[in-house]
């Protein structure tokens, strides 16, 4: 299929549009009430179309606010100052024969965010323990032998769970006497979080060590406390890697008996430095976003562009993919634009010409639409073909049938679900997830993360993106499961068709804590099976692997609270992560 762009580009395109024929008054001057009536200015006679409104409230980081935002982390000086501490690191690791003072610096390299400056020590570092060059005995200590399990597991590598079966006692029961080592307890308790499906080992050291974390957390050391109690709020595999690394620079590494002080200031100044170029991203969206004219034209859409980001910066987090944070937040944006569309303005006929129209991916799909799906339609087809030329200058591959085949698959997901609440049916609960999974965007975002990563594009990665992979699949379900454990009551209470936790209410006749209890197992759950596709040989490179983990980590945080993203003003804490991660830097200690 030929590569074709409506106009030179979204801004013309919209331009081009407003002149050929302006939409009608009133859909433009939209009343922000519970119920929208817009009348069809063609003819008085036709009838009234009642259209829905969720009453979102606007973004809560407006166009001035994003365009204020300033950072001194990006100056020569201060690049050259982490420059030179990146090197006293790299020494440092060196320096560090011995397997598990290795690995003890692996982990803090980890915790403090600064572990993607040495990729290719710390894999050789690995690989030379993995390959039996360094003999680790890991039998011995309960902390030492967690930290190994995770860290080799967070990598990639197979290491099996009976590491930890000298640890047990003869009823296969973690013996009592392990609830007094409490450094143990809570790496084993974080370790336990990488397991897959049918790993009763990890089963066991989490039920094992959240019941005697909880319990002893009071008595114990305040700084061990305050670790304790993080992690059993949320574990740091759940986690997005850049607010734990900002948690752990400013409330436990001072305080570890083997600081060092250099490694804290490199983290500090990195930490900003990174955040600055974050900053840039979202300035220039921002200006992307408003030069589109889309909230113009459409004010019952979401103004979601920094929190679209944050979902783009779990997919890609590291300095050199501005490019990609760029476009996934774009098409996340999009997403959010269409879906309020589907799930709110547009009629069931409406939709149905719309998902036509993507199945089509032609210019002249857009002549049946009305006016203002013209303006959606316009802005999606060339967007996703702007990074399909990209693509094709670049590596000589034609995405677009991916893509198309992907948006159409989404575009239908959401046609269901209005087709569900404009017939009033209430799915099953498996027929609601079967079709939710996909509605959530995971293998929308995920595959243009892996186009705008400039990632090596082949037949196998292609077939693998269109046909769901597993990593995507279980991605995308963590997702999903997440947002319906914050969002549904909003959604619910606008008219959606039940979420999971209420069909799950309705069809097992159960409260909704109990609900809410199931859910949440499902949740972790589905993280074992992302594990197990992020571990050993995948057709997906290491920094797709690791973005799919990055997706269904934000969704852990921003869901955790409540409704983080659609309703952001309900979600203190979601917003404060918001801040944490693009607004505030980290003050500089003297040490």
């Amino acid at each position: 299929m030929s590569l074709k762009f409506l106009s030179l580009s979204p801004f013309c395109s919209i331009a081009h549009l407003r002149c050929r024929t302006e939409p009608p008054r009133a859909m433009i001057n939209l009343p922000m009430a519970s119920h929208i009536r817009c009348a069809v200015a063609n003819e008085a006679v036709e009838p009234t179309i009642i259209r829905r409104n969720a009453n979102y409230s606007p973004s809560i980081f407006n166009y001035d606010f994003v365009q204020s935002l300033k950072s001194k982390y990006l100056g020569d000086k201060c690049i050259g100052h982490i420059e030179q501490l990146t090197e006293k690191a790299r020494c440092l690791l060196g320096e560090a024969t011995e397997p598990f003072a290795r690995l003890e610096l692996i982990d803090v390299l980890q915790r403090l965010g600064l572990a993607y400056l040495f990729e290719s020590e710390i894999r050789e570092a690995l690989d030379a323990i993995s390959n039996g060059e360094n003999e680790v005995k890991i039998d011995k200590d309960l902390n030492d032998t967690a930290l190994h399990f995770r860290v080799f597991r967070q990598y990639g590598f197979e290491v099996s769970q009976d590491v930890f079966n000298s640890f047990m006692d003869d009823k296969h029961s973690f013996k009592a006497c392990l609830s007094e080592d409490i450094k143990g307890m809570l790496s084993l308790y974080e370790a336990s979080h990488l397991g897959f499906i049918g790993e009763t080992v990890l089963d066991e050291a989490k039920v094992f060590t959240t019941k005697h974390l909880k319990q002893i957390k009071e008595t114990m050391d305040p700084h061990l406390a305050k670790q304790v109690q993080h992690a059993l709020e949320l574990p740091m595999h759940y986690m997005i890697p850049r607010l734990y690394t900002r948690w752990y620079i400013e409330e436990v590494y001072e305080k570890e008996k083997n600081m060092k002080p250099f490694l804290l200031e490199l983290a500090t100044l990195d930490y900003n430095r990174l955040q600055a170029l974050y900053q840039g991203n979202i300035r220039e969206m921002s200006r992307w976003w408003k030069e589109l004219g889309t909230m113009e034209k459409l004010p019952f859409i979401r103004d979601r562009v920094v929190e679209c980001f944050v979902f783009a910066l779990g997919v890609a987090f590291h300095p050199q993919y501005q490019y990609s944070r760029n476009e996934v937040t774009k098409v996340n944006q999009l997403i959010t634009m269409i879906d309020d569309v589907y799930d709110l303005y547009g009629t069931l006929d409406e939709i149905k010409l719309f998902t036509d129209a993507v199945e089509r991916w032609d210019t002249d799909a857009i002549e049946d639409l009305p006016e203002y799906m013209k303006i959606c339609y316009m802005v999606l087809f060339n967007t996703i073909n702007s990074l399909g030329y990209d693509t094709l200058r670049d590596q000589g591959v034609n995405i677009i049938p991916c893509l198309r085949k992907l948006w159409a698959d989404i575009c239908n997901a959401y046609l269901t679900e209005a087709k569900w609440y404009h017939s009033g049916y209430n799915p099953t609960f498996e027929e609601y997830l079967n079709n939710a999974w996909v509605s959530i965007s995971g293998p929308i975002v995920l595959a243009h993360g892996y186009f705008s990563m400039r990632l090596k594009v082949t037949d196998e990665v292609l077939e693998c993106l269109e046909n769901y992979h597993d990593l995507i699949r279980w991605s995308a379900m963590t997702v999903r499961l997440c947002d319906d454990w914050g969002t549904s009551t909003h959604e619910i209470a606008r008219g959606d068709v039940l979420k999971v936790v209420e069909s799950y209410m309705h069809e097992a006749g159960v409260s909704e804590a109990v609900a809410r209890k199931h859910v949440r197992g499902m949740i972790d759950e589905t993280w074992k099976k992302l594990n197990k596709e992020c571990v050993g040989h995948s057709p997906f490179p290491r920094p797709f692997i690791d973005g799919a983990i990055g997706f269904a980590q934000v969704a852990e945080c921003v869901y955790q609270f409540g409704d983080g993203f659609g309703c952001p003003h309900d979600g203190a804490r979601a917003r404060g992560r918001v801040i944490a991660l693009l607004v505030d830097p980290i003050p500089l200690k003297e040490i």
